[in-house]
């Protein structure tokens, strides 16, 4: 059975209303590997950490995060709550946008397209790169013992590619209708 510090576990506890108590305990470990886990954090990776590298039942685990009934929205609003009373309880609130993609490949990844690489591209060089578009709303935080403002993510919202939308025969969003979105669902 995993035990954590009560600092911890008072912390990982505001997710617990999220889930039904079965997927719980098994999200809890998830969750906890998560943070411990060094390089790739795959299921397999956080079990190993977690001392459960032989588990026999470990699509339960899986099941989590592909089956189990749990609202990303409800898991973001406790996260902003959190973070919120860690990073600025009293002052301002400021929220920023980022857009990152994910490179992915497959013929069942349906919502992949192309973009320009803000990474490898430069003002004179363009670079494409295949795979889904993602876009965060992120807290913009003073961390004391770094110095400087950090870009803390609370929600994040998948931005499907205009030939997805097209194909299905739905009204494409530009990523600044989805900046909004996200904002004004933070706001709620």
């Amino acid at each position: 059975m995993l035990t954590l510090p009560a600092r911890f576990a008072a912390v990982i506890l505001c997710f617990a209303p999220l889930l039904f108590q079965r997927s719980w305990q098994h999200a809890k470990v998830l969750l906890v590997g998560a943070i411990l886990a060094p390089g790739r954090r795959t299921v397999s990776s956080i079990l190993r950490i977690a001392g459960l590298g032989r588990e026999r039942r470990f699509v339960n685990y899986h099941r989590v995060l592909n089956r189990a009934v749990w609202s990303g929205t409800a898991a973001a609003k406790v996260l902003l709550g959190l973070l919120l009373d860690s990073f600025v309880p009293t002052g301002p609130v400021l929220l920023g946008l980022d857009d990152t993609i994910e490179r992915r490949r497959g013929k069942r990844i349906s919502a992949k397209g192309i973009y320009r690489d803000p990474v490898r591209s430069s003002h004179g060089h363009f670079v494409k790169a295949s795979g889904l578009r993602w876009l965060s709303l992120v807290l913009l935080a003073p961390i004391p013992w770094v110095g400087r403002v950090w870009a803390l993510p609370f929600l994040t919202a998948l931005a499907p590619s205009e030939r997805y939308c097209r194909e299905r025969g739905r009204c494409h969003k530009k990523l600044t209708d989805w900046g909004r979105q996200l904002v004004l669902q933070a706001r709620r």
